[in-house]
């Protein structure tokens, strides 16, 4: 197939940088390295390097989606007689990833380039639909990767690393340069491996999401009076934490704990 154009400018309010490097498209299809029949979903394929690459592999299908209505008409224009290729014009924070699970008749593996201004709604978007994702391949900002796979007590830690934490298991696997895209960003990013879990590490409560948002919120605070409002200090102590303890040293198990004991009140 040929090239695809590069006649499009990158667009700010897209985060778009586009991947360009061979060397780096090669390893980020190595470490998925696409099976017969799998359904792949790549986020982001911008000019559709990346893309080219997965459709010589033998998958299944690849839904490709792409917000930018110029970069889809390219990406149509290029595949768009390819019968396992699929493209959705849309945002993906709107996207149903359950249901295209269901239409593939598989769990989708998940790949993408995630822009770095909506990643992390991103990723808690995927989580909402973990129980049909096998796994998920992503580029983003090299400290939202270390955030990913940080460990309690690391600097990096926080709320990303919990709400993650139940449902994958997170490999970070390679940095990439700002000069494998076009234009250069002015961070380094990094690609992570997010495996889903074949049983939940642990079984989040209702309020688990709430806890955790209210400690990182303060993260400068003890848990004493991040969580005021929330937990008493009784509550925190009878769950096997010190209330003066501070979020970034506190396990994800642990958070689940104190969320037991917190009643969230209706609406």
């Amino acid at each position: 197939m040929r090239p695809a154009a590069p006649g499009i400018r990158p667009r700010k309010r897209f985060g778009q940088h586009f991947l360009h490097d061979p060397a780096v498209i090669e390893r980020i299809a190595a470490a998925i390295a696409p099976g017969r029949g799998d359904a792949l979903v790549e986020i982001g394929p911008g000019r559709g390097a990346l893309t080219r690459r997965l459709l010589e592999s033998e998958c299944g299908a690849l839904d490709a989606i792409e917000i930018d209505r110029d970069l889809a008409a390219l990406l149509r224009e290029e595949w768009g007689g390819e019968p396992r290729f699929h493209l959705h014009n849309e945002d993906a924070l709107r996207l149903g990833f359950s249901a295209l699970a269901r239409q593939r008749g598989r769990k989708l593996r998940v790949v993408g380039n995630l822009p770095y201004n909506i990643s992390t709604p991103l990723l808690f978007h995927l989580l909402q639909s973990v129980g049909d994702i096998q796994d998920m391949h992503v580029m983003l900002q090299r400290e939202v990767v270390a955030r990913m796979a940080a460990h309690a007590g690391d600097a990096a830690y926080g709320r990303l690393t919990v709400m993650l934490s139940p449902w994958v298991e997170i490999e970070r696997l390679f940095d990439v340069g700002p000069g494998a895209f076009q234009p250069p960003p002015q961070v380094w990013s990094a690609v992570a491996r997010l495996v889903v879990r074949a049983t939940p590490a642990f079984a989040p409560c209702p309020a688990f999401p709430a806890v955790v948002a209210a400690a990182f919120s303060h993260r400068r605070k003890t848990l004493r009076n991040a969580l005021r409002g929330l937990a008493t200090a009784e509550q925190i102590e009878g769950s096997g934490v010190d209330p003066s303890a501070r979020p970034e040293t506190v396990s994800p198990v642990l958070f689940n704990a104190i969320a037991s004991k917190v009643k969230l009140s209706p609406g």
